[in-house]
């Protein structure tokens, strides 16, 4: 679940204030019995899970004791999962979720945190849980021994919306209290060395005039950061906004990661480059079948919820769907064991050191505006020009196979990653053609999930012989899949010719 809190410092003589005007007409606070927590936080020796925002406990007073908590994407929030489990034995699931922080070092407690607690619900007149107010006494223990004090005021939204944690703070605020930056317990507990900087470095802002050194290492972080990020995700199996997956994200980190590593390798080592891409085109087809299941399955139900007015057999959508189901779970078990191996292990590694340290050549200490764009015009050439296999994307025959079409979509992901990981830097027509680039790719990745789509639900009728009404169907389905190439070859033209739309490319000759 996604956790949204906010905390505020305290002294020992604050008075928490009347919040009933806080909540909506007919609401009320209610008071609850106090609680007396021990959290037993664990970390690696050197604090990397602390320092990079990230937390396991076990607490004792809590009907589920075991927590991780993960940062989210939005200030103020984190994913925060809890499970049964004995102190001395930490739930396997829970420590694999901090894989990507602790890299494979040992999790021993590190702070130890007693909790006085005196929480206060908020309700609206329907009874609905609108936010829980929690008044902290915390003790940092040394064994027997205290050894800090300090209070504090939690406040954690529920059902209720911000502008109710506004009111609350407005009068928590009016009491004395200060609101700060976001500082968990045992991060205060822990002190200086838990506020040290993440082991993964994350990009930097950019100077006036930045060498093309600066803009590939801002690269390289930023794909590094994509997959790492939602490492935990795809062991939750969560979803990522309202129409995402974590698999899917992982998958473009990687991709995005291997291609840039690929337009930018005449900068970098190519002893240490090589071997990187290679490790991230295992994962990325590790992560590959469980996306193409994803995608299937989601476009079963649209392709046949196309026509309203001709429905298909639902009995025999939920057969082809049940097929899908199958792979998808296979393929999620693969993702696991390949998360959970050594090989993972050494590449998430791999990965954090890359970020710290890219290993550049002497050339990529000259100005990325005269370096950079002699490097992405390879990757513009290949889809412009065609060549290995992969017609020019300007002569694409719309009747050509769709073998054809897929080998442009894929040199015109590699130009679209090149030209999308130095528009910020080149700004201007880099930036249009970025958008141009975009577009042709979601037609082109419209026409090859078609393809695939067509063809699968032929497999899957060809595989069940004797069931005529899949066999309906699965043609049914395959002609609307057909129907959408055929709509994506004929808008191409129009959206590859403004790619090349005044000066949008003059910068790469």
């Amino acid at each position: 679940m996604l956790e949204e809190e906010r905390k505020y410092e305290v002294d020992k003589q604050f008075t928490l204030p009347d919040l009933s005007g806080s909540v909506p007409t007919g609401g009320r606070v209610v008071a609850l019995p106090p609680a007396t927590l021990t959290a037993t936080y664990l970390d690696t020796a050197d604090l990397r899970l602390a320092r990079a925002g990230v937390s396991l406990r076990h607490r004792k007073g809590d009907p589920l004791p075991w927590t991780v908590k993960l940062p989210a994407d939005v200030p103020g929030t984190r994913h925060e999962i809890s499970r049964a489990g004995r102190r001395k034995e930490t739930p396997v699931e829970l420590s694999g979720l901090v894989t990507a922080y602790s890299r494979g070092a040992p999790l021993v407690p590190a702070a130890v945190v007693k909790t006085v607690r005196q929480a206060y619900e908020l309700r609206d007149g329907e009874d609905r849980l609108l936010a829980e107010i929690a008044d902290d006494a915390v003790s940092v223990l040394d064994g027997d021994r205290v050894r800090s004090r300090f209070r504090e005021i939690e406040v954690e939204r529920k059902d209720g919306d911000r502008e109710l944690l506004d009111r609350v703070e407005e009068a928590l605020r009016d009491a004395g209290a200060v609101a700060g930056g976001f500082t968990p317990k045992h991060v205060r507990a822990l002190g200086e060395a838990a506020a040290g900087a993440p082991d993964l470095v994350t990009p930097t802002e950019l100077s006036g005039k930045p060498s093309a050194a600066d803009v590939v290492t801002n690269a390289i972080r930023r794909g590094v950061g994509r997959v790492l990020a939602h490492d935990p995700l795809v062991r939750l199996r969560a979803p990522v906004g309202d129409d995402d997956t974590a698999v899917h994200q992982m998958r473009v980190g990687c991709r995005r990661l291997r291609s840039d590593l690929r337009t930018f390798r005449s900068l970098l080592d190519p002893e240490w480059v090589g071997p990187l891409r290679d490790e991230l085109k295992w994962l990325a087809d590790v992560l590959g079948a469980a996306r193409d299941a994803e995608v299937l399955r989601d476009r079963l139900h649209v392709t046949a919820d196309a026509d309203p007015l001709a429905p298909l057999d639902a009995g025999a959508v939920e057969r082809i769907d049940a097929v899908l189901v199958e792979r998808h779970e296979r393929a999620l078990a693969e993702v696991d064991q390949a998360l959970d191996s050594a090989r993972y292990a050494a590449l998430v590694e791999s990965l954090v050191e890359a970020a710290r340290a890219p290993r550049l050549v002497e050339a990529a200490e000259g100005r990325a505006t005269e370096v950079l764009p002699k490097l992405v015009a390879k990757p513009w050439r290949r889809l412009a020009r065609g060549g290995k296999g992969a017609d020019a994307a300007a002569d694409l025959d719309p009747l050509a196979p769709d073998e054809r079409w897929h080998a442009v979509r894929i040199n015109g992901k590699k130009a679209r990653y090149a030209v999308d990981a130095v528009a910020p830097v080149l700004g201007g027509d880099a930036r249009k053609l970025a958008k141009a680039l975009s577009r042709v790719q979601e037609l082109l990745g419209e026409h090859q999930d078609a393809a695939v789509a067509a063809d699968t639900w032929l497999e899957v009728a060809a595989t069940y012989p004797a069931d005529h009404a899949l066999a309906v169907t699965a043609g049914r389905l395959t002609e609307r899949e057909r129907t959408s190439i055929r709509t994506v070859r004929a808008a191409f033209p129009d959206a590859w010719a403004r790619t090349t739309k005044g000066n949008r490319t003059s910068w790469l000759r």
